[in-house]
């Protein structure tokens, strides 16, 4: 599976969630065949204007163009992020 590199401008907006791929993350919401609170890695990032994620779910479940919305990191995932809100 080939990796994508993001884009030098795509840059989150302060209220988006900047992951990259291979982060671990949780679904806080019921999506299709993905149960609240599912655990997965995020396999792309992209966009400009909009930070979405595609990721592959530990059901096998394959879902893209998620956010914030409807993800939330965990594990080093959420530390590494706490860490650089801290110093921002």
């Amino acid at each position: 599976m080939p990796l994508w590199k993001a884009h030098a401008l795509a840059k989150p907006h302060a209220d988006q969630l900047d992951l990259r791929t291979g982060d671990r993350v949780r679904t806080t919401v019921e999506l299709h065949d993905v149960p609240v609170g599912s655990e997965g890695k995020v396999i792309l990032a992209n966009g400009f204007n909009w930070q979405r994620y595609r990721v592959m779910f530990d059901n096998t479940a394959e879902i893209g163009d998620l956010d914030g919305r409807q993800l939330e990191p965990i594990g080093k995932t959420a530390k590494r992020l706490a860490k650089q809100a801290a110093k921002a």
